[in-house]
């Protein structure tokens, strides 16, 4: 499930005393526009196998357990409903960048906000699969461009100290929007008009009021007015984020702070794409590809396949109550997300990748094994199916939901970080299209199908393993440092010996304008070797 940060700037509140919980409520009430890609997602996935929805926009075929409403739709059908939202976020997030430097963080998402609404407009007022299709491409655009702009604005207008927990909370909002799309689909399924799929999909204007109206009354990001010479405005805006008012000194520092951040920007010059690729010393090429990777790998876990197909997978595997069960596996995406929130700072990011990506591999694997030994008209063997398959997205929820978006967030110099979340990001939308396009020519039977059915989870339990091995190789433990230290971290150490020396850098209290501090950290790790 795309989101997650796609911003960069030092973030308010280094200096903000901690009980200023008006700001933190207000930056974190942005984390409402998660709701709006979360139940865009669980909708769908419920809809297209609403008997109402299939006989308005499919076609007739005989009644049988895979078919039980005598309707269906082809797989391209399927594909490109399912799909094309994804192609649509992926082209919305690369304008997000354009859109919060023209608009600003806060009107570029009330602007998001409109863009979504006009497809939820041609979605709720479709009765033919083109118009349905065009819907699903412009609530796209809107998913994307919040999916840039929310995180954006929530980290440079959060409290340092809170920033991580403030930003992973739109993780946790994408999954809360999924288990309210699965209890308004379990609500009206069971109708026999047009108002089954109709009053989910309009259900959809509601969160995106509530998050225009919010925005309408939040300040805007201090940093984009500054950048816009907006002094004035920016020191307003920080009063009210800080609970100080706007000529106290603690705000004057932190508007000098983010004078200095934004100069320090502007000194190393344009860079372009390429320079994300660069060798060197500094591995920003290595940071790069691992970004655009462990976003990738996140999409090939599998864990779409769950929320887009799950309704028709569980009637498929023989479950009686298959959009009951869907409500289920959402309540365990949501609450399970709240330990990761918790255990990324404790455990740290490198442990918990891999030990989520061990986690989803077992499962996952089980999940395919009883899927092909037990009979359907085992209830047994279907209770083992549905409780492996909670367990699994247990693991993802707490681990590999929210850690990626933290992890690549926190690898990328200043130099080329906007650029390089970007193609990050970008990949993130990129696999999320591939697999919900690719997964019906899968997992359903017919010709020109490969028609696997739960034997897609023997898949999903390789590209499960290659995580593993990814993380291994590939991920540094960046948990308690700076963006700073990351970086000295990646020009003195590797991914595989990040942790021994992640313990040397908070030991020596190196800071990057400190070349002895440097140095001390190096000899220990030289005395330790020896």
């Amino acid at each position: 499930m795309p989101g997650g940060p796609a911003a960069t700037g030092a973030g308010i509140g280094a200096n903000a005393p901690k009980n200023a919980f008006a700001g933190i409520l207000m930056t974190a009430f942005a984390a409402f526009g998660g709701v709006l890609y979360g139940y865009d997602t669980g909708t769908i996935n419920g809809i297209k196998s609403m008997c109402n929805w299939l006989e308005t926009f499919g076609h007739e075929v005989p009644v049988s357990t895979l078919y039980p409403c005598g309707y269906t739709i082809t797989s391209s059908q399927e594909s490109l409903v399912v799909s094309i939202l994804s192609a649509g976020t992926f082209f919305g997030a690369l304008l997000g960048a354009p859109a919060a430097d023209i608009l600003g963080r806060k009107w570029g998402i009330i602007f998001s906000g409109l863009v979504f609404c006009i497809g939820v407009a041609m979605q709720t007022a479709s009765t033919a699969m083109p118009l349905f299709v065009v819907g699903r491409v412009f609530a796209g655009l809107g998913v994307g461009l919040i999916s840039v702009l929310i995180p954006m604005y929530q980290s440079e207008c959060s409290p340092k100290w809170i920033r991580g927990a403030v930003v992973s909370a739109y993780q946790w909002a994408i999954t809360i929007g999924l288990l309210l799309a699965s209890v308004v689909n379990n609500a009206t399924q069971a109708r026999n008009n047009h108002s089954s799929y109709q009053i989910p999909i309009a259900v959809q204007f509601i969160w995106a009021i509530v998050l225009m109206f919010g925005m309408f009354f939040l300040p805007e990001s201090p940093r984009w007015l500054i950048k816009k010479g907006r002094d004035a405005d920016a020191a307003i805006s920080l009063s009210r984020l800080t609970s100080l008012d706007v000529n106290n000194s603690e705000v004057e520092l932190e508007l000098d702070d983010i004078r200095a951040n934004l100069k320090s920007e502007e000194e190393f010059g344009k860079t372009g794409y390429i320079d994300c690729f660069r060798g060197g010393p500094t591995q920003i090429g290595l940071r790069t590809l691992t970004g655009i990777f462990l976003q990738a790998w996140q999409q090939l876990t599998g864990i779409n396949f769950i929320f887009y197909f799950g309704t028709q997978f569980f009637q498929g595997a023989g479950i009686g109550n298959a959009f009951l069960v869907s409500v289920a596996t959402n309540i365990v995406n949501v609450f399970m997300t709240l330990p990761g929130m918790w255990g990324v700072e404790r455990f740290g990011r490198r442990r918990l990748l891999i030990i989520g990506a061990i986690g989803m591999t077992v499962c996952e694997f089980i999940i395919a094994i009883v899927g092909v030994t037990v009979p359907t008209a085992n209830k047994s063997g279907q209770n083992v199916l549905v409780a492996f398959v909670c367990i699994y997205i247990a693991f993802y929820a707490a681990t590999w939901g929210p850690i990626p978006w933290v992890v690549t967030g926190e690898i990328f110099p200043l130099a080329v970080r906007a650029k390089a979340m970007s193609l990050s990001v970008a990949s993130n939308w990129l696999w999320n299209f591939a697999i919900a396009y690719a997964t019906p020519y899968l997992v359903n039977p017919g010709a020109g199908n490969a028609n696997l059915g739960v034997k897609v989870f023997f898949i999903w339990g390789s590209t499960c393993f290659c995580c593993i091995v990814f993380s291994y190789f590939c991920i540094p433990e960046t948990k308690g440092l700076s963006l700073e230290q990351v970086d000295i971290m990646y020009q003195h150490s590797s991914p595989i010996k990040s942790v021994q020396y992640r313990k040397q850098l908070i030991a020596a209290d190196v800071h990057a304008s400190d070349p002895t501090s440097i140095e001390k950290a190096d000899e220990q790790s030289t005395d330790e070797k020896a």
